[in-house]
C-alpha cells in the first residue's frame, strides 16, 4: 500500500520526495513507514522495482477477452503496455533526473535528505526539502533492471501475447511467436522515438494494420 501511494508521488517530485509526503498521501503516521522500510531508499528502490515488474501489466493482458476480435485484443494489448511502459519511464526518469540510482554500495549506510543526525529536520531520514523537478526521459542503460532480468521481461511479455493470439493460429502465415514478437518490437519502437525524430508515428490502429495486413495495398503484387 505505502508503494503503491509513493509511486505517483516518486513521478513527481523523484527522489525529493519526503516520507512525510508519503505518510500524508497513504494516511498513516511518518513512523509506519520505518516500520516496513529500513529508510527512504528502500521506498524509493520498492517503487523502482514496482515500476520495472510486470505483474500489473500481465493481469490487464490476462483480462482481455479472446472472444474479441483479433485487431480489437492487439489494440487493447498495445494501450495496457503503453502504460506500463510510460508508467516505468516516468518513475524511473524522475528518480535518475534527481540522481537517484537503484541499490547503494555494500556496507554504504541509509542515505539521509539533509545530512544532519538522526532526529534532525522536519522527521525520520528522507524527509528533506523538495526541489524543482526535473527531466523524466525514458530509462536508459543503468537505471531499472539488469539485462537479464529485462530479457526475462521481455520474455513473459512475449509469452503473454502469444497466449492472447492464439486463438487466431491458422490465420497467421508466421507462429503465433514470431507475430507476437513483431508487435512488441513494433509498438516498442513506437513508444521509443521521440517525437522530433517521427513526423507521422503509428497510431495503434495503423500499427496493428501493419502487422496484420502489411504496408502494401497488395501485397504480392511486387512479385
Amino acid at each position: 500500500m505505502i508503494v503503491a501511494v509513493a509511486l505517483p508521488l516518486v513521478a513527481e517530485y523523484g527522489a525529493a520526495v519526503t516520507t512525510s509526503q508519503i505518510a500524508r498521501a497513504a494516511g498513516i503516521g511518518e513512523a509506519t513507514i520505518f516500520r516496513a522500510f529500513k529508510d527512504k531508499d528502500e521506498v524509493l528502490d520498492a517503487c523502482v522495482a514496482e515500476a520495472v515488474g510486470t505483474d500489473h501489466v500481465l493481469r490487464e493482458l490476462a483480462s482481455i477477452s479472446l472472444d474479441e476480435p483479433l485487431p480489437v485484443r492487439l489494440t487493447e494489448a498495445a494501450e495496457a503496455l503503453r502504460a506500463h511502459l510510460e508508467r516505468l519511464g516516468t518513475v524511473i526518469g524522475a528518480l535518475r533526473a534527481s540522481g537517484h540510482r537503484r541499490g547503494r554500495e555494500p556496507g554504504a549506510g541509509p542515505r539521509r535528505d539533509d545530512g544532519g543526525p538522526p532526529g534532525g529536520g522536519d522527521g525520520p531520514p528522507g524527509s528533506g526539502d523538495v526541489p524543482s523537478r526535473g527531466d523524466n526521459g525514458p530509462p536508459r542503460d543503468g537505471d531499472g533492471p539488469p539485462r537479464d532480468g529485462r530479457a526475462e521481461s521481455a520474455a513473459v511479455l512475449r509469452n503473454a501475447v502469444v497466449e492472447l493470439i492464439e486463438p487466431d493460429r491458422a490465420a497467421f502465415r508466421l507462429s503465433p511467436e514470431k507475430v507476437a514478437s513483431a508487435f512488441l518490437g513494433l509498438l516498442f519502437t513506437r513508444l521509443q522515438t521521440p517525437l522530433a525524430e517521427a513526423d507521422a508515428p503509428l497510431t495503434p490502429d495503423e500499427l496493428i494494420d501493419v502487422l496484420l495486413h502489411g504496408a502494401l495495398h497488395h501485397p504480392r503484387s511486387t512479385g
